[in-house]
């Protein structure tokens, strides 16, 4: 093999200007453009050498980029024409293809050489069902078969036949008539264009299709019959020097992605969990989607998309109002200066942390592409080079000052107008049911929660109490039963019991869960050894059995959590005040107010695990 070093030279180069390209397109993702490039790099570079298919998989929830990415890497490599996009599905809509063969085919990559594929969305081509029923399967079986080892059988050879016996058929018949003395039947010696296309596909042909429709019918036969002889025909097509991306979403490793209210929960919560999602995490997502084989044709090479950080969302509001301040510079002469109220409500009303960036670009669209034009007409009338562009809180107007003009455009976020518009009444109750929540919590775990919510961006009023990642052991579960119970019973503590909302049935059916598991399932109750929660299990116990101890120990916990509340009553009053003025604490707010009335709490960061100290207790 004769290695072109000045080649490779260019191509790393290219590389390297790939990996700052990407960069510089992408905000948050530096270290996935930077695996990405080292793993296709003895591709690009040295494709001889390579004996089967690269896989790369992409996960992240949806919106991180995953398939811009692979497009804009594509184009800059420029493969554009040796690039396919699949999206294999099992549903029975009808398509043209049923395989990733033909698809290969029909896209001219069946010539070995480099090419690229993209399997986007592969979580909907699961192969189990939730229960773990196999899913059956008609279409796109041979894509297991090119993960594999990256050779696709040939499923030609029956086309080639009906072709020639169809022929010689045709043929025979022509003898016959001339010995008869009948007239032939009409047939045209030259190929019509599907036939030349089939064949070229058949036979891998490097000719292009008009050459192939000059051919004679007979000259193609004598082709295909000493390409028969020669057997290569029929050869698996080798894909080894092929790069297969492998993208989707997975909600089972991402549980995160079914949030509620998201548009309000601190974006570097979110980062801090996406954070601790490993490669072992993903397989086990993989496993219940996939069967064990299959999950191992994946391969290693896994890249996890975390969820952006605050101050990427704010990097990403400041590029896209760089980009219009260029634009209109560039396309009116005009230059826009732009305050930083207007990147709080573009950031306000356009970040849910779980959907990634495109809520951001159509805000950006909503709250400053569309007023931009009023103020753009008025200054390219009066020929003015200058326009200063701030939105004020209190008034909910966007001021444009064109020349010495200023325009004032009435305008509320989508976003904040509903949260602005929970009654004083509901959010009242909320911040007593929350605070209930984050005081036990800071009681049984000793910090002060994540954030603290009682005003949000949702078509109904309600709350919520964030809280760090915690090690369940016997006391951690009952600590948690308490806090689901602390909502209710605060509401009941503060306003009485006739007035107390209904608001708690979700905490209470997760209070029920957790008792039933401590009991049934962890055996952590003496009396009951066995395992009563096995629904499947030949042997299983009778469920009621334990039903009178697990509501025994939901009355004994509820009992607790009120003593408990009601010895810190004068907490759960100022704090509820303070949460409903305001609408929302940080923990640094919460731990002040705690303090406050002398309960010592500490902050611990959003990635932070709740654990006992085992290592300590073993070396004891």
């Amino acid at each position: 093999m004769i290695i072109d070093k000045e080649e490779i030279q260019k191509k790393k180069k290219k590389l390297d200007d790939c990996k700052a390209f990407l960069k510089k397109e992408f905000i948050g993702i530096d270290k996935i453009i930077d695996d990405l490039m080292e793993y296709i790099q003895i591709w690009y570079l040295m494709p001889e050498i390579l004996t089967r298919p690269v896989v790369i998989n992409l996960w992240g929830m949806t919106g991180v980029g995953k398939t811009d990415l692979v497009r804009k890497t594509v184009r800059f490599l420029e493969f554009q024409n040796r690039f396919v996009e699949i999206e294999l599905s099992n549903s029975d809509e009808t398509s043209w293809s049923k395989s990733v063969s033909d698809i290969f085919q029909s896209n001219r990559l069946n010539d070995e050489k480099p090419s690229i594929v993209l399997f986007d969305e592969i979580q909907r081509f699961n192969t189990l069902d939730p229960d773990g029923t196999p899913v059956p399967q008609t279409k796109f079986t041979d894509f297991w078969e090119l993960l594999s080892d990256g050779r696709l059988s040939r499923r030609e050879r029956d086309d080639l036949e009906h072709y020639l016996f169809s022929y010689l058929l045709r043929k025979k018949e022509n003898d016959r008539r001339k010995v008869n003395g009948e007239a032939e039947m009409d047939e045209n010696p030259y190929l019509n264009l599907w036939d030349a296309k089939e064949l070229k596909k058949y036979l891998s042909m490097e000719d292009d299709v008009m050459s192939i429709i000059d051919m004679k019918e007979e000259d193609m036969i004598k082709l295909i019959l000493k390409k028969q002889k020669e057997k290569k025909i029929y050869e698996p097509v080798d894909y080894s020097k092929m790069l297969i991306i492998i993208s989707g979403n997975l909600d089972e490793a991402f549980q995160m992605s079914r949030e509620t209210s998201e548009a309000d929960i601190d974006a570097n919560i979110y980062h801090a969990f996406t954070k601790k999602i490993t490669v072992v995490d993903i397989k086990n997502a993989l496993s219940r989607k996939f069967r064990p084989e299959q999950v191992a044709r994946f391969g290693n090479i896994h890249l996890i998309y975390f969820s952006l950080k605050t101050e990427d969302f704010q990097q990403l509001v400041q590029r896209e109002i760089n980009n219009l301040k260029t634009k209109t510079k560039s396309k009116f002469g005009i230059s826009l200066k732009i305050s930083k109220n207007i990147n709080e409500l573009i950031y306000r009303n356009g970040v849910f942390p779980v959907q990634g960036v495109r809520p951001v670009f159509s805000s950006v669209v909503d709250i400053l592409d569309t007023n931009l034009s009023k103020f753009l007409f008025e200054a390219i009338i009066h020929d003015d080079k200058t326009i200063e562009i701030d939105y004020l809180v209190k008034q909910k107007t966007i001021t444009g000052k064109v020349g010495a003009r200023t325009i004032d455009i009435p305008y509320t976020g989508r976003i904040d107008s509903i949260r602005q518009s929970s009654q004083q009444d509901a959010v009242a109750n909320i911040s007593v049911h929350e605070c209930g929540h984050a005081i036990s919590y800071m009681l049984y775990t000793g910090f002060a929660p994540l954030q603290l919510k009682s005003k949000v961006a949702s078509s109904y009023a309600a709350g919520f109490t964030f809280p760090h990642q915690i090690h369940d052991t016997k006391e951690s579960l009952l600590d948690r039963i308490k806090i689901y119970l602390a909502g209710g019973i605060a509401e009941e503590i503060v306003f009485g019991e006739n007035n107390a909302s209904i608001g708690r049935s979700h905490d209470r059916e997760q209070a029920t869960a957790l008792a039933a598991d401590y009991i049934r399932k962890y055996g952590f109750d003496e009396e009951y050894q066995a395992a009563y929660s096995l629904e499947d299990y030949p042997h299983r116990m009778q469920h009621d059995i334990t039903d009178k101890k697990i509501e025994k120990l939901m009355q004994d916990l509820a009992k607790k959590t009120r003593e408990d509340l009601i010895i810190h009553l004068n907490l759960l009053k100022d704090m509820s005040i303070e949460l409903s003025k305001k609408g929302s604490m940080l923990p640094k707010e919460i731990y002040e107010t705690a303090r406050k009335h002398q309960l010592d709490v500490s902050i611990k960061e959003e990635g932070y695990l709740h654990i006992a100290g085992y290592h300590k207790m073993l070396e004891q």
